[in-house]
């Protein structure tokens, strides 16, 4: 198998799926009275010790991810975390201005809420695992599709 196969897209594409986490974190890190703001406009308690979980899952789960250690249950958490605080935080069902033309708080909470959950599935596939596809079996037949319901006795290393 050449470079591009074993180490250069699957690490290309663990990079892109969690490059956002360090950022959220170092953003938690600069602003931290509006985070924690936010944190506390939940019903869970204890902001502070949210926000230096959260931190610390943002940072060293996508390290993991990247890395390649431990990177299912780095992963898993990571797809966890997104769902639980799209549902805690991005509940844009509770704001009236959905539907109102202009700028609206409830749609901008909309697409974060979908970003999280997108970004629940791409995390939920590193940790329930699919075959990566040679780069070029894509090219060669870029539209052929993924065995998606494969057994699992067939992916099972």
């Amino acid at each position: 198998m050449s470079w591009i196969n074993v180490i250069g897209m699957p690490l290309l594409i663990r990079i892109c799926l969690v490059v956002l986490f360090p950022f959220s974190a170092m953003d938690k890190i600069f602003d931290w009275e509006g985070a924690l703001k936010q944190a506390n406009s939940s019903f869970l308690p204890g902001g502070s010790a949210l926000l230096v979980l959260g931190m610390s899952l943002e940072l060293l789960g996508s390290a993991c991810v990247i890395a390649g250690w431990h990177d299912r249950l780095a992963a898993f958490l990571l797809a966890g975390y997104c769902a639980v605080t799209a549902l805690l935080y991005h509940n844009f069902w509770a704001y009236p201005d959905f539907w109102r033309k202009g700028d609206s708080v409830a749609r901008s909470h909309f697409w974060d809420f979908l970003k999280n959950f997108g970004l629940v599935g791409g995390l939920l596939l590193i940790t329930f695992g699919t075959q990566l596809t040679p780069v070029q079996a894509f090219t060669r037949h870029p539209l052929a599709s993924t065995p998606v319901y494969a057994s699992p006795a067939d992916t099972v290393p």
